[in-house]
Protein backbone atom coordinates (compact mmCIF):
# COMPACT_ATOMS: atom_id res chain seq x y z
CA UNK A 1 0.00 0.00 0.00
CA UNK A 2 1.10 3.85 -0.95
CA UNK A 3 0.62 6.13 1.40
CA UNK A 4 -0.46 9.57 -0.05
CA UNK A 5 -0.46 13.16 1.54
CA UNK A 6 -1.67 16.45 -0.36
CA UNK A 7 1.43 18.19 -1.98
CA UNK A 8 1.55 21.39 0.25
CA UNK A 9 1.03 24.12 -2.97
CA UNK A 10 -2.06 24.40 -5.00
CA UNK A 11 -2.05 21.70 -8.23
CA UNK A 12 -4.78 22.42 -10.89
CA UNK A 13 -5.92 19.03 -12.38
CA UNK A 14 -8.62 18.17 -14.26
CA UNK A 15 -11.02 15.23 -13.92
CA UNK A 16 -13.11 13.33 -16.41
CA UNK A 17 -17.15 11.70 -15.52
CA UNK A 18 -17.55 8.82 -18.21
CA UNK A 19 -21.29 7.85 -17.94
CA UNK A 20 -22.68 4.16 -18.28
CA UNK A 21 -26.33 3.51 -17.53
CA UNK A 22 -27.24 7.02 -15.00
CA UNK A 23 -23.66 5.78 -13.33
CA UNK A 24 -20.13 7.20 -13.75
CA UNK A 25 -16.81 5.88 -13.38
CA UNK A 26 -14.88 6.86 -9.88
CA UNK A 27 -11.80 5.83 -8.44
CA UNK A 28 -11.62 4.18 -4.41
CA UNK A 29 -9.60 6.99 -2.31
CA UNK A 30 -8.16 5.02 1.04
CA UNK A 31 -6.88 6.51 3.91
CA UNK A 32 -3.72 5.80 5.42
CA UNK A 33 -5.18 2.20 6.42
CA UNK A 34 -5.82 1.39 3.84
CA UNK A 35 -9.85 1.79 4.28
CA UNK A 36 -12.15 3.12 1.46
CA UNK A 37 -13.20 6.72 2.41
CA UNK A 38 -14.09 8.53 -0.26
CA UNK A 39 -14.55 7.80 -4.26
CA UNK A 40 -13.65 10.70 -6.91
CA UNK A 41 -13.56 10.44 -10.46
CA UNK A 42 -10.14 9.60 -12.93
CA UNK A 43 -8.06 12.43 -14.24
CA UNK A 44 -5.09 14.06 -12.72
CA UNK A 45 -2.49 16.87 -12.32
CA UNK A 46 -1.90 19.41 -15.50
CA UNK A 47 1.62 19.58 -16.76
CA UNK A 48 2.96 22.63 -17.00
CA UNK A 49 2.22 23.70 -20.75
CA UNK A 50 -0.51 21.27 -21.51
CA UNK A 51 -4.08 22.10 -21.81
CA UNK A 52 -6.34 20.55 -18.78
CA UNK A 53 -8.11 19.00 -22.35
CA UNK A 54 -4.91 17.22 -23.06
CA UNK A 55 -4.37 16.27 -19.56
CA UNK A 56 -7.86 14.50 -19.76
CA UNK A 57 -6.75 12.70 -22.58
CA UNK A 58 -3.34 11.88 -21.24
CA UNK A 59 -4.64 10.72 -18.15
CA UNK A 60 -7.22 8.48 -19.10
CA UNK A 61 -4.96 6.99 -21.51
CA UNK A 62 -1.95 6.43 -18.91
CA UNK A 63 -4.14 4.73 -16.48
CA UNK A 64 -7.28 2.94 -18.16
CA UNK A 65 -5.64 2.67 -21.77
CA UNK A 66 -8.28 4.05 -23.26
CA UNK A 67 -9.28 7.19 -25.19
CA UNK A 68 -11.74 9.31 -24.67
CA UNK A 69 -13.36 12.56 -25.98
CA UNK A 70 -14.81 15.60 -24.17
CA UNK A 71 -18.76 14.93 -24.09
CA UNK A 72 -19.88 18.30 -22.83
CA UNK A 73 -19.33 21.60 -21.07
CA UNK A 74 -16.47 21.84 -18.37
CA UNK A 75 -17.11 23.30 -14.91
CA UNK A 76 -14.50 24.80 -12.42
CA UNK A 77 -14.17 24.37 -8.77
CA UNK A 78 -11.77 25.02 -6.04
CA UNK A 79 -11.06 22.54 -3.66
CA UNK A 80 -9.28 23.07 -0.14
CA UNK A 81 -9.54 19.68 1.85
CA UNK A 82 -7.74 17.59 4.98
CA UNK A 83 -6.84 14.81 4.61
CA UNK A 84 -4.67 12.32 7.23
CA UNK A 85 -4.42 15.39 8.93
CA UNK A 86 -2.79 17.80 6.17
CA UNK A 87 -4.52 20.55 4.06
CA UNK A 88 -4.73 20.14 0.23
CA UNK A 89 -5.68 22.97 -2.26
CA UNK A 90 -6.38 22.25 -5.97
CA UNK A 91 -7.87 23.76 -8.78
CA UNK A 92 -9.92 21.48 -10.50
CA UNK A 93 -11.43 21.58 -14.14
CA UNK A 94 -14.64 18.71 -14.67
CA UNK A 95 -16.11 17.69 -17.54
CA UNK A 96 -18.37 14.86 -18.68
CA UNK A 97 -16.38 12.12 -20.98
CA UNK A 98 -17.35 9.75 -23.32
CA UNK A 99 -14.96 6.39 -23.79
CA UNK A 100 -13.65 6.44 -27.91
CA UNK A 101 -14.47 2.78 -27.78
CA UNK A 102 -16.87 0.16 -25.86
CA UNK A 103 -14.29 -0.08 -23.65
CA UNK A 104 -14.96 -1.89 -20.35
CA UNK A 105 -18.33 -2.92 -21.72
CA UNK A 106 -20.34 -4.02 -18.30
CA UNK A 107 -17.39 -4.94 -16.10
CA UNK A 108 -18.07 -3.49 -12.97
CA UNK A 109 -14.83 -2.76 -10.99
CA UNK A 110 -11.83 -2.09 -12.81
CA UNK A 111 -8.11 -1.79 -11.33
CA UNK A 112 -5.61 0.16 -13.09
CA UNK A 113 -2.02 1.43 -11.86
CA UNK A 114 -1.32 4.99 -11.00
CA UNK A 115 1.80 6.39 -12.52
CA UNK A 116 4.13 5.64 -9.23
CA UNK A 117 3.03 2.11 -9.57
CA UNK A 118 -0.41 2.32 -6.39
CA UNK A 119 -2.60 0.12 -7.98
CA UNK A 120 -6.04 1.28 -7.35
CA UNK A 121 -9.80 0.47 -8.37
CA UNK A 122 -12.69 2.57 -9.98
CA UNK A 123 -15.97 1.40 -9.95
CA UNK A 124 -19.64 2.81 -11.85
CA UNK A 125 -21.70 4.93 -8.86
CA UNK A 126 -25.01 6.67 -9.15
CA UNK A 127 -25.33 10.72 -8.10
CA UNK A 128 -27.41 9.32 -5.40
CA UNK A 129 -25.13 9.15 -2.36
CA UNK A 130 -27.84 6.49 -0.09
CA UNK A 131 -27.01 4.14 -3.11
CA UNK A 132 -23.46 4.65 -2.53
CA UNK A 133 -23.37 3.57 1.08
CA UNK A 134 -23.19 7.42 2.10
CA UNK A 135 -19.40 7.10 1.02
CA UNK A 136 -18.30 11.00 0.38
CA UNK A 137 -17.67 12.38 -3.18
CA UNK A 138 -14.77 14.17 -4.33
CA UNK A 139 -13.81 16.26 -4.60
CA UNK A 140 -15.75 18.62 -2.08
CA UNK A 141 -18.77 20.90 -4.69
CA UNK A 142 -18.70 17.87 -7.40
CA UNK A 143 -22.21 16.14 -5.22
CA UNK A 144 -24.51 20.10 -5.99
CA UNK A 145 -22.52 19.90 -9.43
CA UNK A 146 -24.65 16.52 -10.02
CA UNK A 147 -27.40 17.14 -7.93
CA UNK A 148 -27.91 20.50 -10.73
CA UNK A 149 -27.95 17.99 -13.30
CA UNK A 150 -24.67 19.21 -14.72
CA UNK A 151 -21.19 17.24 -15.94
CA UNK A 152 -23.10 14.69 -18.00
Amino acid sequence: MTIWHPAQHIRVKAIGLPWRGGRFLVAEVEDDAGKVKGLRPLGGSVEFSETWQDTLKREFREELHVDIEISGPHHVLENIYHHEGEIGHEVLFLAPVTFSSDAFGDQEVITFSEDNGQICRARWVTTDPSEREEIELFPNGLQALLDQGLLR
